[in-house]
C-alpha cells in the first residue's frame, strides 16, 4: 500500500488532521512510543485513526455537497 497522499499539497493538512485525532484518543507518538511498542500494538491504533480520518473526510465532503 503506497503511504504518499493521492494530491501531494494534502499532506500538511492530512498530518494536522491525524495529529488531531491522536490527541482526541489521547496518543502521544514519539521516540518512546515506538521504541517500546509492538507493530501489532501500533497496527491497532492506527487503524483506529486512520477509521477516524476517514470517517469525518467522509462528513465534511458530505458537508460540502450540501452547501
Amino acid at each position: 500500500m503506497n503511504r504518499r497522499p493521492l494530491v501531494p499539497e494534502t499532506k500538511v493538512k492530512l498530518e494536522k488532521l491525524k495529529t488531531e485525532f491522536e490527541n482526541e484518543i489521547g496518543i502521544e507518538f514519539n521516540e518512546k512510543y515506538n521504541e517500546n511498542t509492538s507493530s501489532r500494538s501500533k497496527g491497532h491504533i492506527s487503524g483506529n485513526i486512520g477509521g477516524l480520518m476517514t470517517k469525518k473526510m467522509v462528513e465534511e465532503f458530505e458537508k460540502n455537497l450540501l452547501d
